[in-house]
């Protein structure tokens, strides 16, 4: 029963295959080499997958922009008594500010299908089979015709690039332990790689003064090291491929941090009276300037009437006479 489930669900996939087995070869009859041909290739999936990483980048700067809102409800509606109302109010503010609470895992959830399908792929490169009591190289998903194919069969399905065949996996048999070493490399540029995106994101919340919630960080520190230890059960060809996906996810980010895309601010000065944002930044609320009392202007009659000025006196003093001076004198 499993078997026929595992051929069932492998040939609803098997357009799928084939159409990223016919892109490798492609690319490798343009640069003949392996890891090169994955790298390209990534870089095709990646394309597609750009608009759905924005979108989830976007939706982690609506959720750090609806933290306090968040808490208010859930102040508001405390209590298991409430519980129901409380997830039918956060369903309405998430659906009105377009927020997803695991909007920003959205990118790493994504790569799972696309891993199982390079897996798939890859498996079939190396595939072999027995021609006339003889085990030779027979590589599926791919034109035979393709420089790829030839390539493969003369190699005996090792797919070598830079001293190494990424169809073998961490712990497959190496020839030596430093042989080891490079897969063991590839899985921690892997897992560290995805602990520097996630460290991209938050440092950026931390400079906007906004927190990322709880159960999205608790998603972010987990999910790659449960990736780690599939990283080494899977050959280096797909960590290869998850280290060109998280590095791209990287720089686009970076490229929409300095577009302003990622600021949670962004558009609320609209919603906003005058004078929030500098509150805001304080700690405090906004305080309303206050309005100017209208002063009523003052009728003709009520105004006092200002009298004119007094004109100089034009009077000058006479000399008296001589004579009357005298007698006064002599009066005296």
């Amino acid at each position: 029963m499993i078997g026929s489930l595992s051929h069932s669900v492998g040939s609803v996939f098997q357009p799928i295959f084939r159409a990223f087995g016919w892109l490798l070869a492609f690319f490798y009859g343009l640069i003949p080499n392996y890891a090169v041909a994955i790298i390209l290739l990534t870089i095709v999936i990646m394309g597609a997958l750009t608009p759905f990483t924005i979108k989830s980048t976007k939706s982690m700067a609506a959720m750090s922009r609806l933290q306090p809102e968040i808490k208010k409800l859930q102040v508001k509606y405390k209590g298991p008594e409430n519980r129901a109302t409380l997830n039918e109010e956060l369903m309405r503010l998430y659906k009105e500010e377009n927020a997803n609470p695991i909007g920003g895992c959205l990118p790493v959830l994504l790569q799972a299908p696309f891993l199982f399908m390079l897996y798939s792929v890859i498996k079939g490169l190396a595939n072999k089979a027995l021609v006339h009591g003889k085990l030779v190289s027979l590589p599926r998903y791919i034109p035979v015709h393709s420089k790829m194919y030839t390539s493969l069969v003369h190699s005996g399905g090792q797919i070598k690039a830079f001293g190494m065949d990424l169809n073998l996996k961490l712990f497959s048999i190496h020839s030596s332990f430093l042989a080891q070493i490079p897969f063991a490399l590839f899985v921690l540029a892997a897992v560290g790689l995805q602990y520097f995106q996630m460290a991209q994101i938050n440092n950026r919340n931390v400079k906007l003064g906004t927190k990322m919630p709880a159960q999205q960080q608790a998603m972010q520190r987990f999910l790659p090291l449960i990736f780690a230890f599939f990283y080494m059960a899977i050959p280096a060809a797909v960590v290869l491929y998850m280290i060109i996906s998280t590095g791209i996810r990287i720089i686009t980010q970076g490229l929409m941090y300095r577009a302003g895309l990622m600021d949670p601010h962004r558009g609320v000065e609209k919603k906003l009276p005058s004078g929030t944002d500098d509150a805001l930044e304080a700690g405090t609320p906004a305080i309303e300037a206050p309005k100017p009392v209208p002063t009523k202007a003052k009728s003709p009659q009520s105004q006092p009437t200002k009298r004119p000025a007094p004109k100089p006196s034009t009077f000058k003093p006479q000399p008296q006479s001589r004579s009357k001076a005298k007698r006064k004198r002599k009066a005296r």
